[in-house]
């Protein structure tokens, strides 16, 4: 049996495009750990991508994962868009190139080698965990 891991991930962004930071905890059993990390000139939504694929990244073995993030962007990119998007060679429902596309085609790579259930949480509604990667996330802006 893979391993049962939880990942809680959030982006922030201080203006959007501007500085923004991605925070993540990784909870196997009694063990956690924390990460984050930021970026000079971004979006909201790249950070919210980036923290799913650095939790991702830590992982040494394939993993049975629940991902939990605020993000509907992330959950329904992974659970109802990615699929269309790939049949259309990348493009959206008005055939315009899929924002962020390098970093979906990461996630999805990433994702491919796990059994992942993805989760969206109310951001800002008192979820501990979410509650903890969205201050992660901010630490990664304050760190630039």
């Amino acid at each position: 049996m893979a391993d049962e891991i939880e990942i809680y991930a959030d982006g922030a962004c201080k203006g959007n495009p501007g500085p923004g930071g991605w925070g993540v905890i990784l909870r196997a059993g009694s063990h956690e750990k924390e990460l984050f990390g930021g970026e000079r000139d971004t979006t909201n939504n790249r950070m919210e991508l980036t923290a799913v694929i650095r939790g991702l990244e830590a992982l040494k073995r394939p993993c049975r994962i629940h991902v939990f993030t605020d993000s509907q962007y992330v959950v329904k990119g992974m659970t109802e868009w990615l699929a269309g998007w790939k049949k259309k060679g990348w493009k959206n429902a008005a055939r315009e190139p899929v924002k962020n596309v390098d970093l979906w085609q990461q996630l999805e790579a990433l994702a491919a080698q796990h059994d992942i259930e993805w989760n969206w949480v109310k951001g800002h509604a008192g979820h501990p965990e979410n509650e903890r990667a969205d201050q992660l996330a901010n630490k990664g802006v304050e760190n630039l």
